[in-house]
């Protein structure tokens, strides 16, 4: 196979060659052959026509409005066959909560196939099916292009594999496509809560007419079925399939059994299979999508979890764009360069949403405590895509009820509801998350503080967080870290809470407590982000003497009994001095690789004494340091703790591991959970995206009822108003949205139409509390011509 596939635009026509006859190879092929009849396109199939597997596909507006751009034949072919819906029906426990204006579309995977054979065969495309296409090393040999369709087994990537390097992630739950010869009056969630554990049903029809291919048939009493037909998924996690005997039968059987299931869904009628398997989905993911002439294409490429319904939608994009650069760009290399990169940030965008989804049906059982109101809204925006913003335009009735369940007074979002920790009621739901800023000299916070803290705390959030304040020298991250160590650095604190609850009455100030263990004597951030500093270095501390970076970072030195009391007793003291700062709240730092994480993650924690080992020795000392800080801090002031919910590495903390974690500190008193994830050891692989950890934080909110506060990538108020709403938080911390915008709240309550109690804009600034006019654009257009 040519290694670069840079050959230039022949002069003859191209030679195609597609490996695969699913939706997007077909529609590939024919947008090609559309757009240059002269060209040669061939498509290998190994199944028989009339041979597929699913039973609907689902595709959106915008994908239909690209094809009937592209190709008006083939698009008006399906607009005569889609069957359209706008609701979606959630069971839950004996209820069924309805949310509309959701405009799905749907057909049936044959008749989609056969509209996209009939378009290749109409426009000269040849087909081969029940034929295995030749490697696509000997295909490139004599064709121009060619495109691998081959699906989520995709032989071309795995023969290729050292080129595309794909990454495939097989997941935790089993499900099995089927189909019910009758159409659903919308799309159907239904829970089935059984004693094995709990199972779900994704339904949706994709027939309005008689079932394809099928005769109907009769149900239990012998009355004829409604005409139509609708896909129906079931799916559960692996140990619940087990559990409860999928493992041992049969495609009939196992048919059979989900029917009984689901009967109230289905009305007592069967389901049918057509060689229907149990299955675990596979996200996969590759490195490149090209190797020199060879292109991947749709589940070849990448895959999204079906309930967010994609596949087809992704696919049939894909062949869009790829047709288009070909058709736009001098070379096939440079035509698959402009592919790749106009596709793979949507492909990885949906993929994010689509991960969301697929974790939370995996957790789904974590759900099922919610109030039926609130699990429907928490499932409708599971993927972060639909949020409580565009719901309301979908669907005011709905939100509005959701809201009121929430307890929002009318015409107050969600966000501007009051929240209360022990003592303190914080006016509304933002947190100004903690930021260390590296600008402090001896530990002192000095005016840039007072400006920095003063202004977001004027900016309207109901609690602001100071950085994480160190409670001594060696516990510093770097020489420009605030403390707590000493009675010069408490009075320069005082005069920032007294600006606080002086200048911006109602709003809360919390300290972050903390200690940087291994990752110490640093550089500041701007100077190159946990780098020893060039000179000054002092010694380290930590639970085990590993380096945070070998070869780079110092051996700390492992605590003894004498170390970890004093360490212990640096806390308390650092809490005595902050209550007399006059704090409102203090949270207690056992995140990110700090000292007090390191005790608690297993990568970084080796000893083997009584604070090493099983992870109730590695909570020992962190749970030792709390009760000393709660023993001297104010009883009705709250007190919280920040967590890393994962490692994001292997042998690491794990969800699971952080609800025990969680589950101590509420124990032994913490109000609320901080829950972030990671920092812990440097070769960690996060799983960016919007949102991304509030997972965990609801994980621990629904296993122990404990407030918990969400963190990470969440930048809008719709992003908060969806979290709030949904119960996967009770509190939202921002961070860069902060240094964005220092009034971000307010300028939140204004795009909101809100003007109450938990937003009030400070007397000085009332009067830029609206959006200040910009030049017109919606004037009337002059009248130049006469009709």
């Amino acid at each position: 196979m040519p290694a670069t596939g840079a050959r230039p635009a022949p002069a003859a026509p191209l030679r195609i060659a597609v490996v695969g006859g699913g939706p997007g190879g077909l529609y590939a092929a024919a947008l090609l052959k559309r757009l240059d009849p002269a060209r040669e396109v061939t498509v290998w199939e190994r199944n028989a026509p009339d041979d597929t597997f699913g039973f609907g596909v689902v595709l959106s507006d915008e994908t239909l409005g690209g094809i009937e751009h592209a190709d008006p034949v083939v698009y008006r072919a399906l607009q005569n066959e889609f069957v359209r819906w706008d609701d979606v029906h959630v069971g839950h426990r004996g209820h069924l909560l309805t949310s509309t204006g959701h405009g799905f579309a749907a057909l049936g995977r044959r008749r989609l196939l056969e509209i996209l054979h009939d378009r290749c065969a109409g426009l000269g495309v040849r087909l081969n099916f029940r034929t295995e296409a030749p490697p696509a090393a000997e295909l490139a040999a004599d064709h121009d292009l060619v495109i691998a369709a081959d699906g989520v087994h995709s032989a071309t990537r795995e023969a290729h594999a050292d080129v595309f390097r794909p990454q495939v992630t097989t997941h935790r739950c089993r499900y099995i496509w089927l189909a019910a010869d009758f159409a659903l009056d919308a799309f159907r969630f239904e829970i089935a809560e059984t004693e094995h554990g709990v199972m779900q049903l994704h339904g949706y029809p994709f027939s309005a007419g008689p079932a394809p291919d099928h005769r109907p048939s009769t149900g239990p009493a012998g009355s004829p079925y409604p005409l139509g037909a609708s896909t129906v998924i079931v799916e559960m996690r692996e140990e619940v399939w087990r559990a409860a005997g999928f493992d041992e039968l049969d495609a009939t059987e196992s048919t059979a059994r989900c029917a009984k299931l689901f009967a109230d869904v289905l009305g007592g009628r069967p389901l049918r299979s057509h060689r229907s398997t149990w299955t675990a989905f596979r996200t996969v993911v590759n490195a490149r999508w090209s190797h020199g002439t060879t292109v991947l294409l749709g589940d070849a490429a990448h895959t999204a979890h079906f309930s967010i319904g994609s596949g087809t939608k992704l696919a049939v994009e894909d062949a869009l764009a790829l047709a288009a650069c070909v058709e736009e760009q001098p070379t096939i290399a440079e035509a698959l360069t402009a592919y790749e990169a106009e596709r793979r940030p949507v492909v990885e965008s949906t993929q994010r949403a689509a991960a969301a989804s697929l974790r939370w049906f995996e957790e789904i059982d974590g759900h099922l405590d919610q109030p039926p109101r609130q699990f429907a809204f928490n499932l409708l925006t599971r993927s972060r895509r639909v949020t409580h913003d565009n719901l309301r335009l979908r669907d005011p009735r709905f939100t509005d009820s959701v809201e009121r369940d929430f307890g929002c007074p009318p015409g107050t979002p969600p966000m501007f509801t009051p929240f209360r920790l022990r003592g303190l009621t914080l006016r509304n739901r933002v947190v100004v998350s903690p930021m260390d800023m590296y600008v402090a000299e001896d530990g002192l916070p000095g005016d840039f503080h007072l400006v920095h803290l003063g202004a977001r705390a004027l900016g309207g959030a109901g609690l602001v967080m100071t950085e994480m304040v160190c409670v001594s020298p060696e516990g510093r991250i770097t020489p420009a870290c605030t403390g707590l160590w000493t009675d010069e650095q408490a009075a320069a604190w005082s005069r920032v809470t007294a600006f606080v609850h002086t200048q911006a009455p109602g709003t809360a100030i919390g300290v972050q407590l903390g200690h940087s263990g291994r990752k110490g004597s640093t550089r500041r951030m701007w100077e190159g982000i946990d780098q020893p500093l060039p000179e000054g270095n002092w010694p380290l501390t930590a639970a085990s003497p590993l380096p945070y970076r070998p070869g780079v970072n110092q051996v700390p030195r492992a605590l003894d009994r004498a170390g970890m009391t004093a360490v212990r007793e640096e806390f308390a003291a650092a809490a005595r001095r902050a209550a007399g700062c006059d704090f409102d709240l203090l949270e207690l730092h056992c995140a990110h690789g700090y000292l007090l994480s390191g005790f608690l993650s297993p990568l970084t924690n080796h000893r083997d004494d009584a604070y090493g080992g099983p992870l109730e020795n590695r909570l020992r000392f962190p749970l030792e340091v709390f009760d000393a800080v709660r023993e001297v801090w104010p009883e009705d002031r709250p007190m919280t703790v920040r967590l890393s919910a994962t490692d994001w590495a292997d042998g690491g903390t794990t969800p699971e591991d952080s609800v025990e974690i969680a589950r101590a500190f509420v124990a032994h008193g913490a109000d609320a959970l901080d829950v972030s994830t990671g920092q812990v050891v440097p070769d960690e692989r996060p799983e960016y995206g919007r949102s991304y950890q509030t997972p965990y934080a609801e994980r621990i909110r629904g296993a122990l009822g404990v407030p918990v506060v969400a963190v990470g990538a969440i930048s809008s108020w719709d992003d908060v108003n969806s979290l709030l709403l949904a119960g996967r938080a009770d509190l939202c911390a921002l961070a860069r949205p902060h240094l964005y915008d220092p009034h971000w709240t307010l300028h939140a309550a204004a795009e909101q139409n809100y003007q109450g109690p938990a937003a009030p804009w400070p007397a000085p600034y009332r009067a830029g509390s609206r959006t200040p006019p910009a030049g017109r654009t919606d004037a009337p257009k002059p009248r130049l011509t006469l009709n």
